[in-house]
């Protein structure tokens, strides 16, 4: 038996955000945003594509977008490439989905809470060692809570999540688990066969029940975004070391300026590794700074 890879866009909506999906959507938004209490009773999968309402405006993309019993709208994005400005384009989502809700000549008291819920394949906050974070409005100096707390961040950040099967204790533990592991599985665990919303997540990922097109849509799928992570890994070691030889030019000059009175531009070529054209730039510009 193997699984698609709940982590691909297509793959996170047919588990998620299908029209079967209803009952694994509460299980999972139950266990992820409210510690597996069974807050969500119902909600409706909508449309999670966010067109611009004034002109200009960028188009969003969710993964998938509910509307909970009470009114509160749920995003959802499972983020895999950690690109540029990702962060920003979380709080825009958020930012967006709220403000639009309202219609014309609707007053603000129908706004909703908004929950923006963040699955990323990476490290989100580096120095921060718990998988799970949440963000609302706070007062700086005393933490005291915006009263209209109507927008909230929430974040899990796969790679800090390190349970093996065996230590699965809570039902959100078991959906972490199936997000970051499901595709090197090779059969359901029997910790977790046990939990209905589970299980039928398992049977729609089996790759058994997709079609030759599916499954070759999955994989260039899984083959574009190993690409792209290998990408980005190249652009960021790239700009480390060209970050490191413009820190040691820099030692180089600073030790350079320093010996300009003391020797000349030969003798400081050699002893710092500067060329002696940069050694010439470097004089003839602290002389006329004199």
């Amino acid at each position: 038996m193997r699984f698609i890879n709940p982590k691909t866009d297509y793959a996170f909506k047919k588990i998620f955000g299908s029209a079967e999906s209803k009952g694994i959507l509460i299980s999972f938004l139950n266990a992820l945003i409210y510690n597996g209490n069974s807050t969500i009773e119902d909600l409706e999968i909508i449309n999670p594509n966010l067109p611009p309402k004034v002109e200009g405006l960028k188009d969003t993309y969710l993964d998938v977008k509910a509307q909970l019993k009470n009114g509160t709208l749920v995003i959802i994005e499972m983020q895999v490439l950690n690109v540029q400005s990702f962060g920003k384009r979380v709080l825009f989502n958020a930012a967006k989905t709220y403000g639009f809700q309202l219609q014309k000549g609707e007053g603000y008291r129908m706004l909703k809470p908004v929950i923006a819920l963040t699955l990323t394949d990476f490290e989100m906050f580096p120095g921060r060692h718990q998988f799970t974070s949440r963000f609302v409005y706070r007062e700086v100096s005393d933490g005291y809570v915006y009263p209209e707390n109507d927008i909230e961040l929430i974040f899990v950040e796969l790679p800090k999540f390190t349970k093996e099967i065996e230590e699965l204790e809570t039902i959100t533990d078991k959906w972490i688990y199936f997000i970051k592991s499901a595709r090197s599985l090779d059969e359901v665990p029997t910790n977790m066969d046990n939990i209905p919303e589970l299980h039928r997540a398992f049977e729609i990922a089996n790759q058994a029940n997709l079609t030759l097109e599916e499954l070759e849509d999955l994989e260039r799928r899984e083959m574009f975004i190993y690409d792209q992570q290998g990408a980005v890994a190249l652009g960021r070691e790239e700009g480390r070391q060209e970050g490191r030889q413009e820190g040691k030019k820099e030692e180089q000059r600073a030790i350079a300026k320093k010996l300009l009175t003391l020797l000349d531009d030969e003798a400081i070529a050699l002893t710092t590794g500067l060329s002696m054209e940069a050694v010439r730039e470097l004089r003839e510009k602290e002389s006329e700074n004199l």
